[in-house]
């Protein structure tokens, strides 16, 4: 029986400061952009609400432009919103993640096991 190989690779984008993006913060962005909130973003992610802050002042702090915003007022008491920013870096990241690995399938794909 043929064992059928393929590659995984995990990235990061990394400032002198530390992580600024990788997945998991991304998954935090997309999670608090579904729920609009990131008490419920971090259940989801089951983390806790301490951990998701200190990844978002982490980001917030290392971008241009904060990449999270506290809304507060409303119907429903305010929330948590991706501002355009976090949206970007989200596109970005997943787009450049996925020309990652279309190259790394595709140099692997050239080597013999």
């Amino acid at each position: 029986m043929s064992k059928q190989y393929y590659i995984k690779s995990r990235f990061w984008i990394a400032t002198e400061e530390g992580t600024f993006l990788g997945d998991g913060k991304v998954k935090l962005l997309q999670s608090i952009q579904d729920t609009g909130s990131i008490s419920a973003a971090a259940r989801e992610l089951e983390i806790s609400y301490r951990k998701a802050w200190k990844m978002i002042d982490v980001m917030n702090a290392q971008a241009k432009a904060p990449l999270v915003e506290r809304q507060s007022g409303g119907k429903k008491g305010g929330g948590t919103i991706v501002t355009s920013n976090g949206l970007k870096a989200i596109e970005s990241f997943t787009a450049l993640k996925k020309k990652c690995q279309k190259f790394m399938d595709s140099e692997f794909s050239k080597m013999d096991f």
